[in-house]
């Protein structure tokens, strides 16, 4: 790839420059289409159950609200599937720009509905149905964001600027949290119950200008664009599984530990912990400092895995895992208030961080240009899933050991082994200065 400037004076996609823009609208493009799909959660845990679900048991509405979160995981996949198809077919910055306009439409929809006191069981039918067209568009989005950057990131910079794509998901994770808290000081329950609560769903109307402004803006993936202009045949996705089921596989137990760790550390311990006698407060502080220091550390990792190797600093993420597994949820059993900030920043700040990092390059560089975003969509969306519903479902684990979090615990590391386990067999795609000058221009996709 050269670099330089085009005759229009845009600089191209190997400038420093065009680097530095599609890293950005990356991350922004993220955080958006990432704050739509975490503001469905926190508006599940608040109100959803009153205003869709008022014909339950407050308990049972609230558990049948946060029941719907769960769709948008179950439509990831779909969604990563015909996404990675557009994206390998069509192009990285098409599918990007779609997945976007339905992600942020669907959620603008929802600050608009009426609700079941005013349509009955329509309402929670069509909430249900939005939150199936967020997790379809978050599918799409998250493999194409990650190529569009790394694909016109140098290769022995991919890991940083891969991890800033990574970046939108703890930031869109506490953007709503910020938002919802911040509306439930400044006006009445009865307030945010009647209209307060849609004002986040609104705003995203915002967000989703500035987002489609800054892609439309992007020029496409060179790596992918030279690919169009040689013509190369389309694979078939079973011709593609057929050729990379190794890497599928072992990406699945890499993906394992990651995903299963930020819906127990960021959303379910909270929960034991209220049901221990600790305050809600406590834990989201706690859980808010942690994923702040995490924003922090993504591009610390990235850049470390450019110089040391992908595989080894995901191999530490899963080892730091292991070890803190059973002390993070000792603090929270032995009531240690004072310390679980502390052992969240080490669980999802380092243990968390370092895994998340590094992935995006890590698994962008497994697979050939010509399927690597439908690649990259079977080993993300399908790995998040299996690990998601994994981390979910273990909580019964808390009432088979009799509200004692041991064999939760013992799940945790259980993951965390399997994903060091899988990572150590995966082999290192980094482009290192040790390697052989033929071994590197095959990492870089040259």
């Amino acid at each position: 790839m050269s670099s330089g400037t085009e005759d229009n004076g845009v600089p191209n996609a190997s400038s420093p420059a065009m680097i530095r823009r599609v890293a950005l609208a990356s991350c922004i493009g993220s955080t958006v289409e990432w704050y739509d799909f975490f503001i469905y959660a926190t508006a599940a845990a608040l109100v959803f159950n009153k205003l869709f679900f008022p014909q339950f048991d407050p308990l049972v509405g609230s558990l049948v609200a946060l029941g719907t979160y769960a769709a948008g995981f179950i439509a990831r996949p779909i969604g990563g599937l015909v996404f990675g198809y557009i994206g390998d077919r069509f192009g990285r910055k098409k599918a990007l720009v779609t997945t976007l306009l339905i992600v942020g439409i669907a959620t603008f929809v929802i600050g608009l509905m009426p609700t079941y006191g005013t349509i009955g069981i329509t309402a929670p039918i069509i909430l249900i149905c939005i939150r199936m067209l967020h997790g379809f568009g978050i599918g799409g989005e998250q493999g194409n964001a990650i190529l569009i950057t790394c694909e016109h990131a140098p290769a022995e910079q991919r890991g940083f600027y891969g991890s800033l794509v990574q970046i939108g998901a703890p930031a869109g994770f506490v953007l709503p949290l910020a938002l919802f808290a911040l509306l439930t000081v400044t006006i009445s329950d009865e307030s945010f119950i009647e209209w307060g609560w849609r004002i986040p769903f609104l705003l995203s109307i915002l967000l989703i200008g500035i987002g489609l402004y800054i892609r439309l803006h992007l020029s496409e993936s060179p790596l992918f664009a030279a690919a169009h202009r040689e013509k190369r045949v389309h694979v078939p996705m079973t011709t593609m599984l057929k050729k990379h089921t190794r890497d599928v596989l072992l990406g699945w137990g890499a993906k394992l530990s990651e995903s299963t760790i930020f819906s127990v550390y960021a959303v379910m311990i909270s929960a034991y912990a209220v049901s221990r006698g600790i305050p809600k407060s406590v834990m989201t502080a706690s859980i808010l400092v942690a994923i702040l220091v995490e924003l922090v550390t993504l591009p610390l990792f990235g850049a470390l895995s450019d110089r040391i190797g992908r595989r080894k600093v995901y191999i530490l993420g899963a080892v730091i895992t292991l070890l803190l597994a059973f002390p993070m949820f000792g603090l929270v059993y032995y009531d240690q208030q004072g310390l679980i900030w502390l052992g969240l920043i080490g669980a999802l700040a380092v243990g968390h961080s370092a895994m998340y990092a590094p992935q995006a390059a890590f698994f962008a560089e497994l697979f050939p240009v010509s399927v690597r975003a439908t690649g990259v969509a079977i080993v993300q969306q399908f790995g998040a899933l299996i690990g998601t519903i994994g981390g979910f479902g273990a909580g019964w684990l808390l009432k088979v050991g009799d509200g004692t979090p041991w064999l939760l615990a013992g799940y945790v590391a259980f993951t965390a082994a399997v994903t060091a386990v899988s990572v150590f067999i995966m082999r290192e795609t980094a482009v290192l200065k040790t390697q052989p000058a033929d071994v590197m221009a095959e990492a870089a996709g040259e």
